[in-house]
């Protein structure tokens, strides 16, 4: 009674911060809401507002994409497929699940609510967890979006997919190696009976994979919006000249490149023509950290991840990709 209680209480705040939301993105610089009463918005909050609508714009469709297809497995996939379909051993397990974005090439946006439903169907933790971080890169989209950024440096293509998937492959078996307990968040299980009482309620599949992706949605969603908006506040108020500054010797300049790829929170499908306007500024190494974390971690990522798995696994997620990020990108040879 208390958990449905709160969980009411949760819908009715995030629809009224979705309709301030909906406000503000509606007014103009000078706008009055009342008789008598207007409010004049500064040019930086104007900038707050063309930056959070670009990156909601930009991850909105592949958001779509992802809780359709997670829908569909909810509904089409039973949780014995999955087992069948996974290798068992988790020296077959990983490298799949790193190989997965050949067949579903899909950005890190659309990424977590189709792994979330992987593994409560089955799928092995270890294995989606590798899935989930080299699913945005090793991709034909990204890879071949990166190779044109790079018109002039296209051995950078080959060097995203092979450090995005040695990086996954080593998280996924830190995962399977140390990670002994369930890390979905707690919740997960009455959202689970709740999508059970849609397969009985709905009369077809069909309904029932509606009903599941709007149900996805609005989970996911309210991390995405939250996300993009505190991306937009913090690439308005930090300079860039600032970074820049910063990031003067090898380690600074991963740091800072690394920074900018988590802060803007771009789609791993264009982030390779941002990465590559800094190539005069920046070496090849700290631009390889910058196309290799952001997809695997970025801002709004982050929320939607907290939204998914326990706060401690999250962190040591979060610990371990940069790490390995610095570690693998630094010693590739470029």
């Amino acid at each position: 009674m208390i958990l449905k209680i709160r969980q009411f209480l949760v819908e009715i705040i995030g629809a009224l911060l979705l309709g301030l939301g909906v406000v503000w993105l509606t007014m103009g610089s000078d706008s009055s809401l009342f008789s008598g009463w207007s409010i004049k918005w500064s040019p930086l909050w104007l900038d707050v507002k063309t930056f959070f609508l670009s990156i909601w714009l930009e991850a909105i469709p592949f958001v779509l994409l992802g809780v359709f297809f997670s829908a569909f497995i909810q509904t089409f996939v039973t949780e014995e497929q999955v087992r069948r379909w996974t290798p068992k051993h988790p020296l077959v397990a990983l490298p799949f699940a790193g190989l997965l974005g050949f067949l579903f090439p899909v950005c890190e946006c659309a990424i977590i609510p189709v792994v979330r439903r992987l593994i409560q169907k089955g799928m092995p933790l270890s294995v989606g967890i590798v899935f989930l971080l080299a699913g945005p890169i090793v991709n034909p989209v990204v890879l071949s979006s990166t190779y044109v950024a790079f018109a002039r440096q296209p051995e950078m293509a080959l060097y995203r997919g092979v450090a995005g998937f040695v990086v996954a492959l080593i998280v996924g078996m830190l995962v399977f190696l140390f990670v002994k307990k369930n890390p979905i968040r707690l919740g997960m299980e009455s959202q689970i009976s709740h999508e059970a009482d849609h397969v009985k309620a709905t009369s077809g599949k069909l309904s029932s994979t509606f009903a599941h992706a709007v149900d996805e949605f609005f989970d996911m969603g309210k991390y995405l919006l939250f996300g993009a908006f505190i991306s937009a506040l913090l690439q308005v108020y930090i300079s860039r000249d600032t970074l820049m500054d910063i990031g003067q010797t090898p380690l600074t300049s991963h740091f800072v490149m690394m920074g900018m790829a988590y802060l803007f929170s771009l789609c791993s499908e264009a982030d390779a023509f941002i990465a590559a306007s800094f190539s005069n500024t920046f070496s090849s190494s700290s631009l390889l950290a910058f196309l290799v974390f952001g997809p695997m971690l970025d801002l709004k990522t982050t929320l939607m991840l907290f939204g998914t798995f326990r706060f401690g696994f999250v962190v040591k997620l979060v610990v371990a990709i940069t790490l390995l990020v610095i570690g693998v990108t630094m010693l590739m040879p470029m």
